[in-house]
């Protein structure tokens, strides 16, 4: 899939990566004039006040989207959540409202949180995880503060380490205010970084940029207007303190010069409004101290000139006036025209845009991330709106689960049960009960038996069952859940919780069937690892499978796969890779391999295949070079159920992942098996899982 995003990191406070923003935004509206704009985190702001980044991109893009869809968090609320231990809370909401701008936009460009001079290693490593979690490439700004190039270089070479080893992929590194040879800039960090996937720039620092407008003076000094207060946006050059007579004073005027001075310098107000009449030397404005106002009269001539200079007026001394003035940081506003303009223009003087554009459009988005897969599951599952039958009303779990899926509005349910037994248990346990979504009946009495029972038995009556039989077991909620699936009043059913993998099964078996051209029902687990999601069969149902089973579940394996967004890769796993190892194991897993290959021809497989050489790319290379899975498998087929149950329970307490199953597969119609451990997290997602095979059957 092409790519539609960029994310904007930067490793240092004052980066200029809000003007590097501009500048790509520019660039690709030319071919993309519907864009979204994106801040994961901005600034915590007094009530009424808006981040200034936010507006400027709107405003000065004419981007169609509102200010409240611009971010997600502020600093205060994710730092309260970090502490809280609720992390995953902050990182789930910020995908949310990035999926709901690119579902609007053909293009979101994404701007990591901006590093503050206080800030912990939170602000750092949201960048890099943000920019994981949401599967899109990295254009990182540096800003060159060291005194050689060698140090910057191998500053850059430990930035660009730091997010390639989160397996984040980075387009392009831009060193940003530099005072260095531009062309020596880039060759040291090619030297240093030879990846010829990632384009290097370096922009000079520009005085005129650097340096605040009058508005930011205004604003940060809380300074009054007497005058001028159209043209705020002057530039600024240098601050100039009026303490001398006015003959002496001029020869340190300066162009675009500030001039701070008390108010009662009437002298140098007239001067600097003489200056700018007679086009000598700009003065870009006055700031006037001490709460002192200029006389009547002088104010008077200044209006009467029309002279374009503004004046403001402060309360504090005029030293302390310009020492902060000195210190105020340069930002921009929506009015900054001439400043937005000089850094839109540094900005394609000094990147190649056209390539830059070009690695942006072209990108291939590889992969799934966890935090991504989980979101698509609740999207599809919530669109998809499917009818599930969960048979285990008794159990507290699925009460608790089926609470928080009705109340969240992914799928219709169907509880099995003594309506007054579960009711009663519902009141106990103080759940919200959405009726909206939520259905009880009792399996035992309904209007649906006696057809459920007869046919149950025209299906088996060829398997020895009699009508009597045949009612017996459909009072079974197993059965009757599995019947309800069977004749179209449920879309699958999920259960397990309190029956064995076997009396859930059983019924599937005798009359749901397999799909056409599979015999075996098999499982696969969906690992939610750090950085991947990959998928494990089969890990809970065949026990030791022949070579046909074992292509059975390789090839439902790569279609359950494809069905939840991610690719197939499928390695047959082996404990020796290639051609290196006999035995009957592994001739089990090689003759499997080929008949997975003459009856898939179009799937990639690789087998027999090692564990590492499967999912690590250094080994993969090493041990299979050529090969278009190894190193880059995302499916993994276990030679048994032994080798596979004790994998992913290894993998899940080792790397704190989370695995999402057993989701069973082979099926003519979703039927899920629960672990009898199973959480409520567990039951939830076994359902969203469900709702989804649902729909994608249909």
């Amino acid at each position: 899939m092409n790519n539609r995003s960029v994310y904007v990191a930067s490793t240092s406070p004052y980066s200029g990566k809000s003007l590097i923003s501009l500048g790509i935004l520019q660039m690709v509206m030319r071919r993309t004039p519907n864009i979204g704009y994106f801040r994961p985190i901005i600034d915590d702001f007094e009530e009424g006040v808006r981040d200034n980044h936010i507006e400027t991109m709107i405003s000065y893009f004419n981007l169609e989207e509102s200010y409240e869809d611009a971010y997600a968090l502020t600093k205060s609320k994710i730092i309260d959540l970090q502490s809280n231990g609720r992390l995953d809370e902050a990182y789930d909401l910020i995908i949310q409202k990035y999926k709901a701008l690119e579902d609007t936009f053909d293009f979101v460009l994404i701007e990591g949180t901006d590093l503050s001079t206080e800030s912990t290693s939170l602000d750092y490593d949201l960048n890099v995880v943000i920019a994981k979690s949401l599967n899109i490439p990295v254009i990182l700004v540096i800003k060159d503060s060291f005194k050689t190039v060698h140090d910057l270089s191998k500053n850059v070479s430990l930035e660009v380490n730091n997010f390639l080893k989160k397996d984040n992929k980075i387009i392009s590194v831009i060193v940003n205010k530099t005072t260095k040879p531009l062309e020596e800039i880039i060759e040291r960090c090619k030297k240093h970084i030879p990846d010829e996937s990632i384009l290097f720039s370096a922009i000079p620092e520009d005085q005129s940029l650097r340096f605040p407008t009058l508005k930011e003076v205004a604003n940060t000094l809380e300074a009054r207007v007497l005058y001028g207060g159209d043209c705020l946006d002057r530039p600024i050059k240098k601050f100039i303190i009026g303490g001398m007579q006015l003959s002496h004073f001029m020869d340190y005027v300066e162009e675009d010069c500030v001039i701070v001075a008390p108010g009662d310098r009437s002298d140098l107000i007239m001067g600097a409004a003489l200056s700018n009449l007679a086009n000598f030397r700009r003065v870009s404005g006055i700031i006037l101290t001490v709460g002192m106002t200029p006389n009547e009269i002088t104010m008077k001539l200044i209006e009467g000139a029309k002279v374009n200079m503004p004046i403001l007026l402060v309360n504090s001394g005029t030293f302390e006036t310009a020492a902060a003035a000195a210190n105020i940081k340069s930002s921009i506003y929506p009015e900054s025209h001439v400043k937005i303009k000089r850094n839109v223009d540094l900005f394609e003087e000094c990147v190649d845009v056209l390539e830059l554009d070009k690695r942006i459009s072209s990108f291939k988005i590889g992969g799934i991330t966890p935090r991504m897969f989980q979101y698509n599951l609740l999207k599809e599952a919530k669109a998809a709106c499917k009818h599930i039958v969960l048979p285990e009303g008794g159990d507290e779990r699925i009460l608790r689960a089926a609470s928080m899926l009705a109340e969240d509005e992914i799928v219709k349910l169907t509880i099995l049960g003594k309506p007054e037994e579960i009711t009663q248990k519902v009141n106990q346990l103080g759940l919200n009960w959405n009726e909206n979504y939520i259905t009880i009946l009792d399996n035992t009495q309904n209007d649906k038996i006696k057809d459920y029972a007869e046919t149950l038995y025209e299906l088996r009556k060829d398997k020895g069952i009699e009508y009597n039989w045949a009612k017996d077991l459909i009072l079974d909620a197993s059965y009757f859940g599995t019947m309800m699936v069977y004749k179209g009043d449920a879309d699958g059913m999920v259960s397990g919780a309190q029956n064995t993998t076997a009396h859930t099964i059983r019924p599937a078996l005798q009359f749901v069937k397999t799909k056409p051209g599979i015999n075996t029902v098999s499982s696969v687990f969906f690992m939610l690892l750090q950085d991947r999601v990959l998928v494990y069969g089969d890990c809970a149902v065949v026990p030791n499978p022949t070579p046909e089973q074992l292509a059975d579940i390789a090839i439902s394996s790569a279609q359950t796969a494809k069905a939840f967004g991610i690719e197939p890769k499928v390695a047959m796993l082996s404990y020796s890779s290639g051609n290196s190892g006999e035995g009957a194991d592994v001739d089990k897993v090689r003759k499997a391999t080929e008949l997975v290959k003459s009856l898939c021809p179009d799937l990639l497989v690789e087998g027999p295949i090692q564990y590492d050489a499967a999912v690590v790319p250094s080994i993969g290379n090493s041990k299979m070079p050529g090969s278009p899975v190894a190193g880059q498998a995302n499916v993994l087929i276990f030679p048994d159920l032994n080798t596979g149950n004790n994998t992913y329970k290894a993998v899940q307490r080792e790397s704190r992942g989370l695995a999402l199953g057993p989701v069973l597969q082979g099926l003519k119609k979703p039927i899920n098996d629960l672990s009898r451990g199973a959480k409520i997290e567990d039951i939830y997602n076994t359902v969203v899982i469900t709702a989804i095979q649902a729909a994608n059957d249909k």
